[in-house]
């Protein structure tokens, strides 16, 4: 029984299909595309203004080489976000709890802005590894702990995107599970149960939005540090 809660998260295939693969091309085919009309219609407005704004907030921090990325953070977002709200209807499957997809986004973004760090600005790349005034005998440890937390951000990406989503949908389904056992013998406290998955459920929309953006701030966080 403790088993079969996580067979929500294996990957499944469909005709030799993995569903993986379904499940990652949908969100692109959900978005209505731009019209040449001088109106848009309400929908491609509001996705048009959400766009702009998350953009706008994401690089106001960053320069002018910076803002290059700007396509790239939008498109990881709105893509996260729907990818995890689709996982929250029922008989879905959420590829976002799986860590192989999140470390393969993690992993290229991450390196891609250390990469940038060294090319345009070794100096200051190399700086962060050792903070200003560290005492003489200290500055072998401190190279060392700052090397291996440089090296700990993507898997602290991936493993947060992850362990978050993985969480709140073990958490629903044994909410829901226990509202089914309960409903026939106390139909009083299945009641109230059922209330808790339904709160539950509003904070895990929220988590599945937050966690995005968290994913894409701290990568521009990161590369901020780089450019």
């Amino acid at each position: 029984m403790a088993m079969s809660f996580f067979d929500q998260f294996a990957s499944t295939s469909y005709l030799g299909i993995p569903l993986i693969a379904i499940a990652i091309i949908l969100p692109w085919v959900l978005y209505p595309t731009s019209t040449s009309r001088w109106v848009n219609n309400r929908l491609i407005t509001i996705q048009g203004w959400f766009v702009n704004q998350f953009t706008s907030q994401l690089m106001l921090p960053l320069n002018l080489g910076g803002h290059k990325w700007a396509l790239l953070m939008a498109s990881l977002m709105v893509f996260l976000i729907t990818i995890n709200m689709l996982g929250l209807l029922p008989y879905t499957f959420t590829p976002t709890t799986q860590l192989s997809l999140n470390m393969g986004f993690a992993v290229p973004l991450w390196l891609a802005t250390v990469i940038i760090g060294m090319r345009n600005q070794p100096t200051v790349a190399l700086g962060h590894l050792l903070p200003e005034g560290t005492p003489l005998p200290l500055i072998p440890v401190l190279i060392i702990i700052e090397t291996i937390s440089l090296f700990i951000r993507p898997l602290a990406l991936g493993v947060r995107l992850t362990a978050n989503l993985t969480a709140g949908h073990l958490l629903i389904q044994l909410i829901a599970t226990a509202v089914f056992v309960l409903l026939p013998m106390m139909p009083t406290v299945a009641i109230l149960t059922a209330a808790v998955l339904f709160l539950l459920t509003l904070l895990e929309v929220a988590v599945a939005m937050i966690q995005a953006y968290v994913f894409v701030l701290l990568l521009s966080l990161y590369l901020q540090e780089n450019v």
